[in-house]
This record gives C-alpha cells, structure tokens and sequence, in this order.
C-alpha cells in the first residue's frame, strides 16, 4: 500500500484548549503516524500514513478539537457540551448519570443530556471535581443501598452539604425509607421524586428554623 502524508493546521485559543486538545490526542489510537508542532496558538499535525488511515485520523482529530472546545467554551446561551465518558474517566469516578442530571438541576444548574451528551451551565474543572465528589459519597453507600435510594441521598448530600449517611437516616427518620434485612439494603419506601420533595421540604424547613 502506499504510504502518503498530509498535514493539518489546528487553531488553538489558549493554552488550556491546547493542553487539552494534545491530552486528548495522546489517547487516539491509530494505524497513522502522527507528528505534531506547535507555534503559539497553531498546531501544526503531520498525519502519514495509507489514505484510508490518514482520512480516518483527520476525521478523529477534528472530532477531538469540537470536543475539547466545545468543553471549554460556552455556547451563546452559555451552555458547554460534555460527553459523560470524558466526565468518569477524569474524574475518576463512575456516577449514573440520572444522580449527575438530578445534582446539577438541584443546584440550579442548565442541564439536557441529549445522545449521550450532557448540556450544562456548569464549567468543565466544577463539573469534574463535582463527579469526584459524587463517587467519593457513592463509594460510602454503595452497599448498603438500592440503585433508586442513591438517586436521592447523592444530590441532596451534594446540594445540603452533609454525610450521605445522614440523609440516609433523616430519609429513614421519616418514613422514607427502610432497611430490607433480607437485602442487607436501605430501599425507598414512596417513589423518588416524592421522597426528594419531602426530605428537601424537611431540610428547608430545618435551616428556616436557624
């Protein structure tokens, strides 16, 4: 086969899109040979290979810079464009997406997922270390509670800032919850939405009080 090269300038705005873009560009796997030279704000990709292989790794590279930018950058609404796979992996946890859709809304938060995107307010570095901290409390219930349970102690422990073992006892405290003894689990008892509108209410009305 012939081996034939290209190359391709990208446009970088800063050094953060730029750092990011070649992060992301070390984790493409491809049968191309790629070399890059950056100049300021011009990255200059050297891209050699069959003809095949090079369309494929221009096609992935462009792929890669919507992606960066559209994580970096607000839209005209002021909404960033993240891909939740990007989300777990540097953040280094594993947090269903329902508890991440319900945290941010809780916290006021734009936020749509459409195709397994998400569409948020929230900026990029926030949104990690939120993840983070969701994996960190979900690491500390995971056992003892149910998939459903977890929809509502991780966003409110987030939201209220307090241990997610004490939402568990304050959803148990009223009648929210119970222990299944023969699941070794916490379980709802009403249905979630229900649950989070009485713990939230119960919360308010505690914090009205101080």
């Amino acid at each position: 086969m012939a081996r034939a090269k290209k190359v391709i300038t990208i446009h970088v705005r800063d050094d953060r899109e730029k750092e990011e873009f070649l992060r992301e560009l070390q984790r493409l796997r491809l049968p191309a040979f790629i070399y890059v030279h950056a100049k300021l704000n011009d990255l200059k990709i050297n891209v050699q290979g069959t003809k095949e292989d090079i369309r494929e790794a221009i096609r992935r590279i462009r792929e890669i810079h919507n992606r960066v930018r559209a994580k970096l950058y607000p839209d005209r609404r002021g909404l960033y464009r993240y891909t939740i796979d990007d989300l777990l992996r540097e953040s280094g946890a594993s947090v269903s997406t329902p508890i991440l859709l319900k945290t941010l809304e809780l916290l006021g938060e734009t936020v749509e997922l459409r195709e397994g995107e998400l569409i948020t307010s929230m900026p990029w570095e926030e949104l990690v270390a939120l993840t983070g901290t969701l994996g960190e409390y979900l690491s500390d219930i995971s056992l003892q509670t149910t998939r459903q349970i977890r929809e509502v102690i991780l966003p409110v422990a987030v939201l209220k800032g307090i241990d997610p073992m004490e939402v568990i006892d304050l959803l148990v405290e009223l009648g929210l919850a119970e222990w299944k003894e023969d699941k070794f689990k916490y379980e709802l008892v009403k249905n979630k939405e229900q649950a989070l509108e009485i713990l939230l209410k119960h919360l308010e009305g505690e914090e009205n009080e101080d």
